[in-house]
């Protein structure tokens, strides 16, 4: 066989591969969005998604090619508000496209901007966060909280914050429950790993008016940003 013809085959072979790849990463990528969009964007809570997830990844899927298509699923958003604070938005809707259009003209009429997919959730973790009043003691909390998978635990004043995996989650509320120790709250949440402080009053009002339309757009279902607010700023916009 002549250089050239062999060549022409081995192209042949390789443009058939690399088709047949293309279409199982599409169709892998496809049920992954789908898994993420009928339980959720977190793999470790979300059985099928994680399965799904395993299958790309052994196909040889990008990891951010995955990801995306995670977000795809879950219409996530991210982007910037008013003094670089980063901004992450869950939406649940039936057309995505129009909801990520009018999430996209919320943020630019409040002075943000969306970002491209990755560009702001690295400044988050997903975590079980669990809210409790200062009805019992700390040691007697951190006692019970440990010992069912909580990673931490914070003084926030009037009430405490336990942190744990989100797979962790169910197992560190039957603990609690177990020992008689109420909690207010308890919910998979997106915690950041950094913090804006917003030192003036116009800063936080500012933030606070973008966060505030999106938390009332009918498709939006969680936001989360890493912004902090000294109690006297805080103060003074509450009154």
């Amino acid at each position: 066989m002549s250089g050239h013809s062999k060549w022409a085959t081995i192209k042949h072979k390789k443009g058939a591969a690399d088709k047949a790849r293309g279409k199982l990463f599409a169709k892998l990528i496809r049920q992954v969005e789908v898994a993420a969009r009928e339980g959720g964007g977190d793999v470790e809570s979300n059985a099928t998604l994680r399965t799904m997830f395993q299958k790309a990844r052994d196909a040889s899927v990008p990891t951010d090619t995955i990801e995306r298509a995670i977000k795809r699923g879950t219409g996530e958003l991210e982007g910037y508000a008013p003094c670089g604070v980063a901004v992450y938005v869950e939406c649940l809707s039936d057309n995505r496209n129009r909801t990520g259009a009018e999430v996209r003209n919320l943020f630019t009429k409040n002075g943000g901007s969306v970002a491209e997919p990755g560009a702001v959730a690295w400044q988050f973790e997903r975590k079980g966060v669990v809210i409790m009043g200062k009805r019992a003691p700390e040691d007697d909390v951190m006692l019970v909280a440990l010992d069912a998978g909580a990673e931490d635990l914070k003084d926030q004043g009037d009430s405490f914050e336990l942190t744990c995996a989100p797979g962790d989650l169910a197992r560190l509320r039957q603990a609690l429950d177990d020992a008689g120790l109420e909690y207010d709250s308890a919910d998979v949440t997106m915690v950041p790993t950094n913090v804006v402080p917003l030192e003036t009053e116009g800063d936080a009002r500012k933030v606070l008016r973008l966060i505030d339309a999106l938390e009332e757009h009918d498709d939006v279902q969680g936001v989360y940003a890493n912004f902090d607010i000294p109690d006297a700023v805080l103060q003074s916009v509450e009154a």
